[in-house]
């Protein structure tokens, strides 16, 4: 069994793929890196044989019918043969000491037949045209150098989320859990973390600044206009983190704080980008959206529709939806998202 399996999905990525894809081979015989080639049409299918070629006993590379981001880790969950598993897109990269330290890590705690469900570790936006790249760091929520459980754990911060950038979970966990992606959907990511989550009981945090997080190509998912134009793939996510965690059952008071949190703060993102687009059609959206919360669950559409973050997303009229931008740009410069 390897250590550590890496899913690379790849869509028409010929010309960053070589760079994640380097940045992870350090790694050598104790990891697996799974190049999931969905459909591409460009040079991305013979990067990923060459690879493959060259290092036969570290990379796989697997090719299949696009289906989408989701469709592709979906694959490279069922190909994976390490007791942990970590995403890493196309266009992202690894920090190599951090890297080393977090292969360590594991190493040490497989010779101890010790195994975690979850191992955290920061991430960098390495946002285009940005000198001072912003950290998502969690030094203030999670204990250090010990495994600890949800009982330990400190209170978050706003902006402050766990994200699959900062994920390694173990294998089986997302196996039991029946994590299965919709194909052909953008912001999958978002459940990838969540939906997890309520199944995961131990956990270690390696407060190193691993993962790179490329932000800020016109074409990118998370940029604003794409993310308006693919407005109802972020309301469909949304809807699926609400039927498929039900907090209630949730008994971790902490944990489901936390989920509660997340949850919002997506719920607050489809709102302000409906808001963006500014369209009668996109503004009838974000009422049913808010609907759908209240008729799948009252107390959760309460908690939401009346928090802070909720009142300031249903400021009635032009005006109110002018404030609603106004704080949501302030919070880009806070937070940093693009």
């Amino acid at each position: 069994m390897k250590l550590l399996s890496v899913v690379i999905p790849c869509y028409n990525s010929q010309e960053y793929m070589r760079n994640c894809i380097d940045s992870l081979l350090p790694g050598g015989e104790d990891v697996e890196l799974l190049i999931v080639n969905d459909g591409s049409r460009d040079q991305t299918a013979v990067i990923a044989n060459e690879y493959a070629k060259k290092y036969p006993t570290i990379v796989k590379a697997i090719h299949q019918v696009n289906a989408g981001h989701g469709g592709a880790v979906n694959t490279g969950i069922r190909h994976a043969s390490g007791l942990y598993l970590k995403v890493v897109d196309s266009d992202d990269w690894v920090d190599y000491p951090s890297y080393m330290k977090i292969l360590h890590k594991l190493k040490t705690m497989a010779r101890n037949h010790t195994v975690v469900d979850m191992v955290v570790s920061n991430f960098v936006f390495e946002k285009e045209g940005k000198k001072n790249k912003k950290v998502m760091k969690y030094e203030n929520v999670f204990p250090q150098n010990r495994i600890f459980s949800w009982d330990d754990i400190g209170r978050f911060r706003k902006g402050q989320y766990i994200m699959m950038h900062s994920l390694i979970y173990r294998t089986n966990l997302l196996r039991e859990c029946g994590l299965e992606l919709p194909k052909h959907t953008f912001y999958v990511d978002n459940l990838f973390v969540y939906q997890p989550l309520q199944y995961v009981k131990k956990m270690i945090y390696i407060d190193v600044n691993f993962y790179r997080y490329f932000i800020g190509r016109n074409d990118q998912s998370v940029n604003e206009k794409v993310m308006i134009k693919r407005i109802d793939q972020q309301i469909k996510v949304n809807k699926f983190m609400i039927e498929l965690v039900k907090l209630d059952t949730i008994e971790n008071p902490k944990l489901r704080e936390y989920m509660l949190n997340h949850i919002e703060i997506v719920t607050v993102i489809s709102a302000i980008m409906l808001i963006r687009s500014g369209t009668p059609e996109n503004l009838e959206k974000k009422k049913e959206l808010w609907n759908f919360i209240r008729e799948r669950d009252f107390e959760l559409y309460h908690n939401l529709r009346y928090g802070m973050l909720g009142q300031l997303m249903n400021l009635p009229g032009r005006v109110g939806r002018t404030i609603s931008v106004g704080a949501y740009k302030i919070s880009q410069k806070i937070v940093g998202f693009n």
